[in-house]
């Protein structure tokens, strides 16, 4: 099934937008939308696309792209490869020491989720199938979303424009302030039309007290989940004590990284909704796995997502293999970065996202118009 590509270039793009409405979150603001865009290219001129995180911290956008260039490229460039599975497998041993040495095991990570990422568009392409139908031949023509990025503060404006974009599910990010967050947040859910769902992410806002008293305040509101209640490092005896406590489904994944780590989780029992995230840990091959195992243990699979438009393409073909019950996230803040790829004014109607048949990933070239808000490109080669 899979012929062979031996690496001999890598190229790395960083853009930076400026956006008029700070997206915020319990933990900081993005005060901008920075998105790092890598292409991988075989010796027979083949190439695929992949996104490394760069949401945070607010510098990590370039030193994502320098970190690619001067620690990781060499270990890629000539490297033969059989499957797309072997280059995660490759780098997550062969950097391990080097991310523990420095305290970077999150940008490491991430710059190798982008590569697989892009290695897998690369082989999709090749053998002429969008990426969703190569990693399974009955993946999905279309998956639900949800609109996400909403903050609780203007969530009325945010889910009205959401909703005539086509959307029928919406997140809104608590986290803020307890009770104002828990009476905006009833008050939404009693307003939402037929068919129509809410979900809640608190960012690791809160400590168990202040969870508990959050879903106390929500007894009996229709909510479809709520995400990252607590740090991911809080005892796992809290985590178990609030989904015991809890009438809302708790969600989580986006920051945990390691099949191992995935695991412990899914033996604590406390997540109903695990979502990992494609960019930040795992690419393709981790977080296709991790999903199937969800599905297995009967838990919900929805990638997590809030990036630029390759990454988003990336989750969808990823729901598409999968399947189950799960949503994709479609930030709908402003980002041209997102929106110049993988346009959801397009692709979104009556609560479906449409997935591209074209190979792969489905993108050519980086759309001309993102040239404005580039601020390092950089590129080795063999």
């Amino acid at each position: 099934m899979y012929e062979s590509v031996t690496i001999r270039r890598l190229d790395a793009f960083v853009y930076r937008c400026p956006i008029d409405r700070p997206v915020a979150t319990s933990f900081g603001i993005m005060r901008d939308r920075p998105a790092v865009f890598v292409r991988v290219e075989d010796a027979d001129g083949g190439f695929g696309w992949g996104e490394i995180f760069a949401n945070w911290p607010a510098a990590g956008a370039e030193h994502r792209a320098n970190l690619l260039m001067k620690d990781i490229a060499h270990l890629v460039l000539g490297t033969r490869i059989e499957h797309p599975r072997e280059l995660f497998q490759k780098l997550e041993t062969e950097t391990r020491i080097r991310a523990i040495q420095c305290g970077e095991l999150g940008p490491f990570r991430q710059v190798t989720a982008g590569l697989d990422i892009a290695l897998w568009d690369l082989f999709a392409r090749r053998a002429g199938v969008p990426l969703g139908r190569f990693l399974n031949s009955a993946a999905a023509d279309s998956v639900p979303a949800y609109a996400s990025g909403i903050h609780i503060a203007g969530a009325e404006e945010l889910i009205g424009a959401a909703r005539e974009k086509g959307f029928l599910s919406f997140k809104v990010k608590v986290g803020f302030d307890l009770e104002q967050d828990a009476a905006a947040t009833r008050a939404i859910s009693q307003s939402l039309q037929s068919e129509e769902r809410l979900f809640t992410d608190a960012n690791q806002a809160w400590d168990l007290p202040a969870a508990k008293t959050f879903v106390d305040r929500l007894s009996g509101s229709e909510i479809g989940w709520l995400e990252e209640p607590l740090p991911v490092d809080a005892p796992e005896d809290d985590w178990r004590a609030l989904a015991a406590a809890s009438g809302i489904p708790l969600a989580g994944g986006e920051n945990i990284a390691g099949f191992a780590e995935f695991k412990s989780a899914m033996s604590v029992g406390a997540l109903s909704i695990y979502q990992p995230d494609v960019a930040k840990w795992g690419g393709v091959t981790g977080c296709y796995d991790v999903a199937r195992q969800a599905i297995r243990a009967g838990y919900t699979y929805c990638p997590h997502f809030l990036g630029g438009g390759i990454g988003l393409l990336a989750s969808a073909q990823l729901l598409a293999a999968v399947g189950g019950s799960g949503l994709l996230e479609v930030d709908i803040n402003p980002n041209p970065l997102r929106d110049a790829i993988a346009d959801a004014d397009g692709s979104v109607g009556s609560g479906w996202w449409q997935i591209s048949n074209a190979p792969g990933l489905g993108i050519e070239e980086l759309p001309a118009s993102l040239a404005e808000f580039e601020t390092l490109r950089t590129s080795q080669s063999l």
